[in-house]
C-alpha cells in the first residue's frame, strides 16, 4: 500500500498511535492495521477496531505491550483522543546550589507535563530538580533519532546521562543497560499520568529516612549509582 492511499488524518492519527507504543513505528502499525482491519485502514474500521483484535493481530505482534498503551494508541487510531499537540510546560529558573540536597529527574514525555511515554518511542524528557521542599522542572530535551547513529538507545540515554532517576511509562531490557551504564536509575511508571505530582512523591522519601536505593542514588557519585536493587517500582 503506498503512502498516498492514506488520507492525511489517518496519516497523522496512525503516526501517533504509534508513538504511544514502545519499538513501535508507524510501518510496523500499518502491519498489524493490515490484518485487523485492512488496508488502507477507514474511519469505520478503526472505528470497529476493538483492543483484543488490535493485541492479536498479526500473530499476536502487539501481545508484549502494556494495556494502558494500547488502550491510548487504540484512542488515537479512532479519533477519541484529542491529537493536537499540548502546549509544554514553562521551564522554572534554576541555578546549581538552589535546592541542597536534591537529586535530578528525567521522565519520558509525549504530551505537556505527562509522564506518558515509553524510552524507545517518547518525544522528549522532561527534567526535574528535587529535594524534600522544592521540586522545579528544569529543562526540556526534545529528542530527535536522526542525531543518532546506529545506537538509538544510547543516544536516548547520553540525553539523561546528568539525571539520578529515569521515571519512564516502559523501558526494554536493553535499553535499560544503556541507560543503567549511563548511570541514570530507570523506575517504570505503567500507571502514567501527570508528571509532577508523580516526581513530588520523591520529596517525602528524600533525607536521613529514604529507602536504601534512594539514599545510594543521592549519596553516590555518577559512576557509583544505584544499579538494580529490589524495590516494587523498579525496572526488573
Amino acid at each position: 500500500m503506498s503512502q498516498q492511499s492514506l488520507s492525511n488524518e489517518i496519516a497523522l492519527r496512525i503516526g501517533l498511535a504509534a508513538r504511544e507504543l514502545p519499538d513501535t513505528d508507524a510501518a510496523r502499525l500499518l502491519r498489524v492495521l493490515d490484518d485487523a482491519v485492512g488496508l488502507p485502514p477507514t474511519r469505520k474500521a478503526l472505528a470497529e477496531l476493538t483492543l483484543k483484535k488490535l493485541k492479536s493481530a498479526a500473530d499476536n505482534e502487539l501481545s508484549g505491550i502494556d494495556a494502558p498503551a494500547l488502550r491510548n494508541a487504540l484512542s488515537i487510531l479512532q479519533g477519541e483522543a484529542d491529537i493536537n499537540a499540548e502546549p509544554l510546560p514553562e521551564i522554572e529558573a534554576y541555578r546549581d546550589g538552589d535546592l541542597p540536597g536534591s537529586i535530578r529527574v528525567a521522565c519520558a514525555s509525549n504530551k505537556g507535563e505527562k509522564l506518558d511515554g515509553h524510552f524507545g518511542s517518547c518525544r522528549r524528557f522532561l527534567i526535574y530538580q528535587v529535594s524534600s521542599n522544592g521540586l522545579k522542572l528544569i529543562d526540556i530535551r526534545p529528542i530527535d533519532d536522526s542525531q543518532a547513529s546506529d545506537d538509538m538507545n544510547g543516544y536516548r540515554a547520553s540525553l539523561i546521562g546528568d539525571c539520578q532517576l529515569l521515571f519512564v511509562a516502559s523501558i526494554g531490557g536493553p535499553a535499560a543497560v544503556k541507560v543503567v551504564r549511563a548511570g541514570v536509575h530507570p523506575i517504570k511508571k505503567p500507571e502514567m499520568g501527570d508528571a509532577r505530582p508523580l516526581v513530588a512523591e520523591l520529596q517525602g522519601r528524600i533525607g536521613p529516612d529514604a529507602p536504601p536505593w534512594l539514599a545510594k542514588v543521592m549519596g553516590q557519585a555518577p559512576e557509583e549509582r544505584i544499579r538494580f536493587e529490589p524495590a516494587h517500582e523498579e525496572v526488573a
